[in-house]
């Protein structure tokens, strides 16, 4: 099962688009996850019409509009895997130990909010990933969204993938 991750799009706010390689990516993904600060709601149509399947949450800078059509927190459970999407998770100094605290019975976490991709395991196991921004890098040096594969009960292959400058 192929997954693909993103978060803090900020369209249009940060871009007038998704870039191209990332939405060549959708018609290969399984399941796609999106970490909220959509902005707009055009954005989610999007996805929503190019995805098998979509699982995504709202942001801190998300309107009335995709907050009626989002929760705070998703779950699913993939290939015997179990997964949440959040947005914020907090500052990164103790984030493994307060995720696994707030999320105790998870196997994945994905998140958003900083623009920083991250990549980590808590104690215990649970591990916690942000693809960053695809549209606005920050202080980061790319622009970036993750693939993961789930075999055989096993998430593997998690690969950040760094767009182009521009």
């Amino acid at each position: 099962m192929r997954l693909l991750l993103m978060s803090d799009t900020h369209l249009p706010r940060r871009a007038k688009r998704l870039p191209e390689a990332l939405l060549a990516e959708l018609p290969r993904a399984d399941v796609v996850f999106h970490a909220g600060d959509w902005v707009d709601t055009a954005t989610l149509d999007l996805l929503e019409s190019r995805s098998r399947r979509l699982i995504g949450v709202y942001g801190n800078n998300d309107g009335p509009g995709l907050r009626a059509r989002l929760p705070e927190v998703a779950y699913a459970e993939l290939d015997g895997l179990r997964f949440a999407v959040v947005h914020e998770t907090g500052s990164a100094q103790g984030r493994e130990a307060r995720c696994a605290a707030r999320f105790p019975d998870l196997d994945v976490l994905v998140f958003g909010h900083s623009h920083i991709p991250w990549d980590s395991t808590a104690p215990g196991g649970l591990r916690l990933l942000n693809p960053g921004s695809p549209t606005d890098r920050r202080r980061q040096p790319y622009r970036t969204y993750m693939t993961a594969e789930i075999a055989g009960g096993t998430l593997a292959e998690v690969t950040l993938h760094r767009l182009p400058q521009g």
